[in-house]
């Protein structure tokens, strides 16, 4: 009757002193595990928030299920499987000290942005690089049991189930492996009939920016259409398929561009080294994007479409080279990052009194006037309450409906325009990116440092937006010089005006921007 081989045991002859034996385990582990932790180091130094592109994490994943393998394979032991992937997370958390992004900086599991924060950073690198890293550990047990039982019987005769703990599992691992390779795309432009508009560019490109690789979206009805530039919020937010959905009328007139900028969606690798993340480097990109998109479509001149933090860029950006724009258009005008933030702080602790939320009230003083020290969770926590402090309105039912229609999920994660990996950016670039710009752009008071822009200015206003806001966007547009300056106001819009209003923001790029501002041609 055969006898079956338990698993992963030692190969060493009987005969060896136990001494000796002992010593070559340890060796054995040392090895085992110093490999693993090397892989740690190096995944740090190369990728240093973890894997940001999909490439990245293939890379990640096929070096997980070799050391993995190596580490089963040398130690001999089942407990391969769990050393070795504890000296990687090991490596790879001492490598991290000091960082202080939310995704790889000190762990914070006391609130939902720190919760998201650990999935987001530890628990992808975890899913892409220490589960093929277990199972590759696991595979070089079975492959050792296989031996002893082929040298035993002469034959492999391994049960069933055994060979359902290696396929089973490697189809997992494979299977994430197509869904991490697999291609993002924008759909191309349709007629009536379904067929692709002749003339018509509907594409995704990588363009080299600032020296960082950096992602664009392109849509437009006619590449002989104006170019429109559109700069999204955050700092840190993509948002790739809300102009595709939303600006889909838009693009029939004018070549939609959506930018990534650095450290955001598809651009997350370049917020590495963070030290060249500074306000001065961003708008330096937005003027190189603009050069890019000048040179692409033989163009003298683009229109820059700020929202939120993206109308701070388009500021600066138009201030410093206003002969590279034929008009700035910021919905959801920023001025002052600070004074709003201060005067939220006010806002939410009246509220707090309004209410008796004694509780609120002493989190807000706990936290301090801002700018918060406690960055980004000080901010996340004030955004809870946005909409308590904004005023009830309701959006137009088309820009609802169109919004259902597309299904593209929280932050647009549901894009077709992104891959898994940036998938994952989206939401990592809210929280990095953030950490490293928002202290940057705390300085910043467009009443105080623009009092004059060389281009003409049209501003989307949302009688909903919130006052600490909106104040400070009408008193600076008050004192604003521009050759042409335009105030448009809807009661039924808050922060994101261009997009809630995108029928009447179409209808006003036509019939007032192209002809005040865009060349007869």
């Amino acid at each position: 009757m055969r006898q079956e081989t338990p698993m992963f045991k030692s190969s060493l002859s009987t005969a060896v002193p136990a001494g000796l034996a002992v010593k070559e385990m340890w060796i054995r582990a040392g090895i085992g595990a110093g490999t693993a932790a090397l892989a740690g180091l190096a995944s740090v130094v190369w990728m240093p928030h973890g894997p940001a592109t999909a490439m990245q994490a293939l890379f990640v994943l096929a070096s997980g299920l070799i050391i993995g393998l190596f580490a089963g394979l040398c130690m001999r032991s089942r407990w391969a499987g769990l050393l070795a992937p504890l000296a990687y997370v090991a490596a790879v958390e001492l490598a991290h000290l000091g960082a202080t992004q939310p995704t790889v900086g000190p762990i914070r599991l006391d609130n939902a942005y720190g919760i998201l924060a650990f999935f987001l950073g530890r628990g992808f690198h975890g899913m892409v690089g220490i589960l093929p890293m277990v199972y590759g550990a696991a595979l070089a047990g079975r492959l050792i049991e296989a031996g002893a039982l082929r040298r035993a019987a002469g034959r492999p005769a391994l049960p069933v189930q055994w060979w359902l703990s290696v396929i089973l599992p490697g189809m997992i691992i494979a299977a994430l492996a197509v869904w991490i390779a697999l291609p993002a795309s924008t759909p191309p432009i349709l007629d009536a009939n379904g067929d692709p508009v002749p003339g018509s560019i509907a594409e995704l490109t990588t363009v080299r920016i600032g020296g960082q690789d950096q992602g664009l979206m392109i849509r437009g009805y006619s590449v002989d259409k104006p170019v429109l530039l559109y700069l999204s919020g955050g700092p840190g937010q993509s948002s790739l398929p809300y102009p595709r959905v939303i600006f889909e009328d838009i693009s029939q007139d004018f070549i939609v561009v959506g930018w990534d900028q650095r450290g955001t969606g598809k651009s997350y690798a370049a917020l590495d080294p963070v030290s060249d993340l500074t306000l001065e480097q961003m708008v330096t990109d937005t003027i190189e994007v603009t050069q890019y998109l000048r040179q692409r479509f033989d163009a003298d001149k683009i229109y820059l479409l700020g929202e939120s933090w993206g109308t701070t860029l388009g500021v600066l950006a138009a201030q410093r080279a206003p002969e590279l724009y034929y008009g700035f258009i910021g919905s959801g005008q920023m001025v002052s990052q600070r004074e709003t933030d201060r005067r939220l702080y006010y806002d939410v602790l009246a509220l707090a009194e309004r209410n008796g939320d004694t509780h609120l009230a002493e989190t807000m003083r706990a936290y301090g006037e801002p700018p918060y020290a406690d960055l980004p969770y000080g901010n996340a926590f004030v955004m809870g309450y946005y909409e308590q402090l904004s005023r009830p309105y309701t959006p137009p039912q088309a820009y609802i409906q169109r919004g259902q229609a597309a299904n593209l999920g929280p932050f647009g994660v549901f894009g077709s325009e992104y891959n898994l990996v940036e998938k994952v950016n989206v939401l990592r670039g809210l929280e990095d990116m953030f950490t490293v710009l928002y202290p940057q752009i705390q300085g910043i008071d467009f009443r105080r440092d623009v009092p004059r822009l060389d281009v003409p200015v049209y501003i989307l206003d949302g009688e909903a937006e919130l006052s600490a806001r909106r104040d400070l966007a009408l008193e600076w547009y008050g004192q604003l010089e521009a050759p042409v300056k335009h105030l448009y106001s809807f009661e039924n819009a808050g922060h994101s005006v261009a997009f809630e209003q995108y029928a009447a923001f179409h209808k006003i790029l036509v019939e007032d921007v192209l002809p005040e501002t865009y060349p007869a041609q």
